[in-house]
């Protein structure tokens, strides 16, 4: 949708005093955990965890990263739509994107008659949605133009949007009053990104450190304005002039991007400003917040230690589609320790065929990925992944070195 002209903040403002508007729970919360636990969490974990995250049997020995699974935001996006159910339960309701980047967790809302709004020709397609339908809002949040056709088209709006990407909308606020433009660090069809940009009079998605670094080039010393254009193609707000729009820039990110990059490219633009403008204006043309999410930077952290150590092979297991599920397999790649990054169980075909996504590339078929005779398998699983998913991997590795 387009960047259309509206005060942000005022729409928002206005959206959360409406009475069609819900971002607590409804009081089903005993119901709701007792489901939720049946369905997602795992005694075997449990057992692992206790264990010191260390599990042998036969020849495998299980290790699991520290930090790993089910962050807070998520857990409490899906609890809100397990509790939205429970509070409607005659009205149709959908959900703008899927809830969570986890196949099992939407087939579940899928089988409870929750809808997903339909992608059409890269459009989302809310012509299904009629007044007094509810609406959620995922973890990742929504567009304000999205919020504001479900507002006019009188839904009942369920925002379970995590407060972390809400502190990035802020800082974007903050970058719009006072004129700059937002660089966010992010990859720019993502939902999370796309409603993080809409809050923006200004932006500019930047993917990497290097194309952070093609931006700081041109602001110190100019460059092809069309070649920018084109690099940058879907990437930049309506009008977006690099000669223009780079004087003033904030940095905002989303939450789901390796910490350490995000750090980079801060302390990158920072210092082009600074070597531009001199530290008495660096204030005048650079902002910075801390938006980085708790929660994704504990499972890099706890995978960084997991590398460390004498793998055999590590299994990654989220959405593929999930963003800081990829941002694990990374680290495995870059340490060169065979890395699996499978969605379920359903993936391990035997013990020498597997289906997996390798970074930036195609669902393939690994052949003989299960070494014979003693093997260290380290585990971890995204911010999306429940317990149970990474519970039934372990089961069938041990399963098939039986």
């Amino acid at each position: 949708m387009p960047n259309q002209k509206i005060d942000t903040k005022a729409f928002k403002r206005s959206l959360q005093q409406s009475e069609n508007y819900h971002r607590r729970g409804f009081g089903h919360d005993a119901q709701v955990h007792k489901s939720m636990n049946s369905e997602y969490q795992s005694d075997l974990i449990q057992i692992i965890r206790d264990r010191n995250y260390r599990y042998s049997q036969g020849d495998v020995t299980i290790r699991l990263a520290e930090s790993f699974g089910f962050c807070w935001g998520v857990e409490r996006a899906v609890a809100m739509a397990y509790e939205t159910r429970e509070h409607f339960p005659n009205e149709k309701i959908w959900i703008t994107n899927e809830i969570i980047h986890n196949p099992s967790v939407n087939q579940r809302l899928r089988e409870m008659n929750v809808g997903f709004i339909e992608l059409i020709d890269g459009e989302k397609d809310f012509s299904v949605v009629e007044s007094g339908d509810v609406i959620i809002l995922p973890a990742f949040g929504a567009s304000v133009q999205e919020m504001q056709l479900l507002n006019d088209r009188g839904c009942k709006i369920v925002d379970t949007t995590c407060p972390w990407v809400s502190k990035v909308w802020n800082s974007v606020e903050k970058h719009k009053k006072r004129d700059y433009t937002s660089i966010i660090h992010g990859k720019y069809a993502h939902e999370e990104t796309v409603a993080t940009s809409s809050f923006a009079e200004r932006y500019l998605v930047v993917l990497n450190l290097t194309q952070a670094e093609y931006v700081t080039n041109y602001i110190l010393h100019g460059g092809d304005k069309e070649e920018f254009l084109a690099l940058f193609k879907n990437a930049y707000s309506q009008g977006f002039d690099p000669d223009r729009d780079l004087e003033k820039v904030g940095i905002a990110n989303q939450t789901t991007m390796l910490k350490s990059e995000t750090e980079q490219i801060g302390k990158l633009l920072e210092q082009t400003m600074l070597k531009k403008y001199g530290p008495t204006e660096l204030n005048e043309h650079f902002m910075s917040f801390n938006t980085i999410c708790d929660a994704t930077q504990e499972r890099q952290d706890a995978m960084f230690d997991l590398v460390k150590e004498d793998l055999s092979l590590m299994i990654v297991i989220g959405g593929f589609n999930s963003s800081n599920t990829t941002h694990l397999q990374e680290i495995s790649v870059e340490n060169k320790i065979p890395s699996y990054h499978i969605d379920s169980v359903a993936r391990i075909l035997s013990g020498d065929r597997l289906e997996h996504k390798p970074l930036d590339g195609e669902i393939t078929v690994a052949k003989n990925w299960l070494p014979e005779g003693k093997i260290t398998v380290g585990v971890t699983s995204g911010a999306s992944t429940p317990d149970k998913v990474v519970a039934d991997v372990i089961k069938k590795i041990f399963e098939l070195k039986h």
